[in-house]
């Protein structure tokens, strides 16, 4: 029996002659075709967004890199960030953080004056953290949101750094980890390197992101001199942060103290029982030099092996067979404007839910439910305990600086105004 409306060509492609069923070869040639199909449309498509990215800006060779200028710098690491490797780059972020726990003059500091220490306060340190440094990051060199954040975390380091307690060289090294880990994890775990303008402009942001803090480059060899190119400043500062490591990475119980309480962060998420698994990964994510100054015990060859397996497995299917992230699920950390509250929230949940809007989706959506049964805490748990409202930029940090540095701010603030207005950082 004909259906209606099809076709007589039709019904025979689908049914075969004279209503005959598709043979198992017929059925095993259509889905060879449909899957070289689909891989021609992934090899096609999945170096879109680098050559669209290299086509919008013209910086193809060093003496062209060596004008880059900071808001193209930024533009450019946005998009590698939130469209190319949006997992890797987060995590590499955060392990750079990390990293830098690794450095006893570091590691002690913090746990006198962020409240690391104390649980029940080490989950907003988190938070706050982040979220500073991810909106100077997110937003551009000269726009109020980026030049808030940076006054903020300036004044935040400015008394410490003054009385001698953060040392320049521990500032020089954090910023380092900033500009090097994320090339790295991206080197060692992602589906295709960075391409050189892309490695320029990581490195032209986070130049021109030290100027904006008021670090020194002294200690680098072209630090009084200048620099070529955003390239250039990243091989010296990585070969200086390798030094740096060698001579002061060592281990230390309040390396481990902290290590513990940033573990227990980034971990917040999973059961119980999947927690010794979690911190084996984590494990498996250091080098030796880094894990020994952590004092945390190497991971089984069998279980390091598995994980080895797993980075290649999704390697192998970013490249050959995912499709490129859609720019309508760009990782998007922040909301653009701010609420009633005049306050803005986080996207993104990162341990405790601190600073993450009540939605309906947020508090019964799937991901909601799992947390219910873990007995994990969902936005709008506790009244404002983690402040559902959101957050206003020139009060994130610990309790003890809520409302303080307005003036101090307001002057870095229009330091900035004048200095760093996306323009090259190179002379």
């Amino acid at each position: 029996m004909r259906l209606p409306f099809m076709p007589t060509s039709i019904m025979s492609y689908a049914l075969g002659k004279a209503g005959e069923r598709i043979s198992p070869q017929q059925l095993f040639l259509y889905t060879l075709l449909g899957l070289c199909a689909y891989l021609a449309l992934v090899s096609s498509l999945r170096f879109r967004k680098c050559r669209k990215l290299h086509r919008e800006y013209p910086y193809r060779k060093r003496e062209e890199m060596s004008k880059m200028t900071d808001h193209d710098a930024w533009a450019i690491q946005k998009q590698i960030m939130q469209g190319e490797f949006p997992f890797m780059m987060l995590k590499a972020l955060q392990f750079a953080l990390f990293r830098t726990y690794g450095i006893p003059t570091i590691s002690s500091l913090l746990l006198k004056t962020s409240q690391f220490s104390d649980p029940a306060t080490s989950f907003k340190r988190y938070a706050d953290t982040g979220t500073l440094i991810g909106e100077f990051i997110a937003f551009e060199p000269h726009s109020d949101r980026a030049q808030t954040a940076i006054a903020r975390t300036k004044y935040l380091h400015k008394g410490y750094r003054a009385s001698g307690k953060i040392l320049e060289s521990d500032m020089l090294y954090t910023l380092s980890l900033f500009a090097t880990e994320p090339i790295r994890f991206v080197t060692l775990y992602e589906w295709r390197d960075l391409t050189n303008m892309e490695r320029c402009a990581v490195g032209t942001y986070w130049k021109s992101l030290g100027d904006a803090l008021g670090i020194s480059y002294d200690a680098l060899p072209s630090g009084r001199t200048g620099f070529q190119d955003g390239i250039n400043w990243l091989e010296e500062i990585s070969a200086w942060s390798q030094r740096y490591e060698a001579e002061h990475m060592r281990p230390h119980p309040r390396n481990k103290e902290i290590a513990d309480k940033t573990i227990d962060v980034l971990l917040y998420y999973l059961p119980r029982f999947m927690k010794p698994m979690g911190v084996n990964f984590i494990a498996y994510l250091m080098d030796d030099r880094l894990r020994n100054a952590m004092m945390m015990e190497p991971v089984p060859p069998a279980l390091s092996a598995t994980f080895a397996a797993i980075f290649r497995l999704r390697r192998f299917y970013l490249r050959y067979l995912a499709l490129p992230r859609p720019d309508w699920n760009r990782l998007n950390a922040f909301t653009d404007k701010p609420n009633e509250h005049g306050r803005h929230s986080l996207l993104q949940l990162q341990g405790a839910p601190y600073y993450v809007r009540p939605t309906i989706w947020n508090r019964w959506g799937p991901a909601a439910w799992v947390k219910r049964v873990l007995g994990q805490p969902l936005p709008g748990d506790e009244g404002d305990k983690y402040s559902p409202q959101g957050y206003y930029t020139p009060d994130l940090g610990p309790k003890y600086f809520e409302g303080k540095g307005r003036k101090e701010m307001e002057a870095i603030k229009l330091g900035l105004q004048e200095t760093r207005q996306g323009q090259c950082p190179f002379p």
